[in-house]
């Protein structure tokens, strides 16, 4: 699904998620603890305790790590001949043309990579340019341990730091084996002429990012269209808008062109588009009464732009957070509950899946702008490693909800006004949710559309010559290894992964979350780490 058919799932977005801190560790390694911390943070909309508790753990074993790794070496060498593409994460020179080979993993099965066929097929295809002397995997084991009820979080972070005074990292060594190297060429060639790919389910679901779709079928996949597209003019605009009530949200979707607004909390006196209430309706007829419940609407109404028998140009959801209300009403409803606490085995993901699943058809409509609106909630605080609390910026949605419908849009941006001044902020941090995929280098605005489809379009051309360039770079796979292999030259255009190194790793479940949907089903994400921009 990832590899042939180029199907993407929204990432994972839990503090622990294997990809973001391996990703994170690599680059500490490299570059140190602070380019580690910036890179973990930055992959995240909002930070929350979680996230602090997992650098304080990458700060300490990065430290403890770079000490045992030789000077004057280069990271990230990629091998690349017409065979094989492939990226070593550090080498270094002993005496002439002769190297040391290292691999860095963050895991707590450390043995199980003596199985591995990775090193060796580095060595393999780096020789006879140059001679490999040693191999080494570089293991930084992790902490899985869980805030207990009876302890503060202050209680937890003296804990975790008292299991980081155990741990070591280690260097193992590796003996070459040339048998793992002809195993591996064996696997590619059967990958290159499988045509049928049947199921096979086993535990192994539970880590892979495709379960609820290859079991249940459920529409969560975010399916992109296979041609590339130019992005000197934007098609498409998809805005998630937050902040203060007051601050000029909804004035300002009014001046995207032929709006229509899907309005919930009534506030459409100062604007002049077309809208369409958002709440329940009852309708009597004589004896009999018929109440439709508001999300049965916004549902219908969706189902009628999806016939795009209109001319509007412009959709816009005004509030975002007040649909997810009106979702679980009649989630409640159908379920004859009266809280998710009710049916707490179900109940909670349910109403998620019923939600989100109905805000992806909101997104995949074919209009020039989505745009959705929320009131930004500064309620919560998150308390930094010190100990001094700051208040968390987001929008006043569920987290975890937030952070599923930060991924269904191009960019997270906050309604500002200050002094009677009104701007449009694109500014992240660990307190202040935000980001997205496009790269804005301006962090604030006039807030108005003229000047926001100019950063927008200048953030898409970035976008693309980013892609562009790293589309010429290989990408990490599963076992650690950059993928691309070309066997033969049976099919020298296509990519294929080798999964080996990781099979019994992958029995480290990743540790849930404390919150109030703990029985929600984890989604973990195929064990992949993403590229590091460079």
């Amino acid at each position: 699904m990832r590899y042939t058919d180029d199907i993407l799932t929204i990432p994972a977005d839990n503090a622990d998620n294997a990809l973001v801190l391996g990703t994170a560790l690599h680059t500490g390694l490299e570059k140190g603890v602070q380019a580690a911390v910036d890179e973990y943070y930055n992959s995240y909309p909002i930070i929350t305790d979680l996230h602090v508790n997992e650098v304080i753990k990458l700060e300490y074993l990065i430290k403890k790590a770079r000490l045992l790794l030789p000077e004057g070496g280069e990271f990230e060498k990629v091998i690349s001949n017409t065979d094989f593409l492939g990226m070593a994460d550090y080498l270094v020179p002993v005496e002439n043309n002769v190297y040391d080979l290292y691999d860095f993993k963050y895991t707590n099965n450390g043995s199980n990579y003596k199985k591995s066929p990775q090193l060796h097929i580095y060595k393999h295809f780096l020789e006879p340019n140059i001679k490999i002397r040693n191999m080494h995997y570089l293991i930084v084991p992790k902490i899985n341990i869980k805030q207990k009820k009876t302890e503060d979080l202050s209680q937890f972070r003296k804990r975790i730091q008292i299991e980081l005074n155990r741990l070591e990292p280690y260097l193992m060594p590796i003996e070459f084996d040339y048998n793992k190297v002809i195993e591996f060429l064996i696997g590619i060639k059967h990958i290159h002429e499988t045509t049928n790919f049947y199921k096979n389910a086993s535990y192994f679901c539970n880590w892979c990012e495709y379960q609820l779709y290859c079991e249940k079928g459920l529409d969560y996949m975010l399916l992109p269209k296979n041609e590339r597209r130019t992005t000197d003019k934007i098609n498409k605009h998809t805005v998630w808008l937050y902040g203060a009530p007051f601050s000029g949200k909804t004035t300002f979707a009014n001046q995207f062109p032929d709006p229509l607004m899907l309005n919930t909390d009534g506030n459409i006196k100062f604007v002049d588009a077309p809208f369409v209430l958002i709440k329940d309706s009852v309708i009597v007829n004589g004896r009999i009464t018929k109440k439709t419940l508001a999300w049965e609407v916004f549902k219908e109404i969706i189902t009628e732009l999806e016939k795009k028998d209109n001319d509007f140009k412009t959709i816009i959801v005004d509030l975002l957070e007040d649909t997810y209300e009106y979702c679980r009403l009649y989630m409640y409803d159908k379920m004859s509950i009266t809280h998710e606490s009710d049916d707490s085995f179900r109940a909670w993901d349910k109403v998620r899946t019923e939600f989100l699943s109905t805000i992806k058809r909101l997104m995949n409509l074919d209009y020039e702008n989505i745009i959705l609106i929320s009131h930004e909630d500064t309620s919560k605080d998150i308390t930094r490693k010190s100990g001094d609390k700051i208040t968390a910026i987001k929008p006043n949605l569920q987290e975890k909800v937030s952070n599923k419908i930060s991924g269904m849009v191009d960019i997270v941006t906050r309604a500002i006004v200050e002094d009677n001044i009104y701007t449009l902020s694109f500014k992240t941090s660990e307190v202040i949710f935000g980001g997205g995929r496009l790269k804005i280098s301006t962090k604030e605005i006039p807030l108005n559309y003229a000047e926001f489809l100019r950063i927008y379009e200048e953030g898409a051309s970035t976008m693309d010559n980013n892609e562009t360039q790293a589309a010429e770079k290989p990408r990490r796979s599963a076992s650690g290894m950059r993928r691309a292999v070309k066997v033969n030259e049976l099919e020298p255009e296509t990519e294929t992964l080798q999964e080996t190194a990781d099979s019994k790793e992958a029995h480290e479940q990743p540790e849930e979350a404390p919150d109030n949907t703990n029985n929600e089903q984890i989604e973990v994400p195929v064990r992949t780490r993403k590229r590091r921009n460079e």
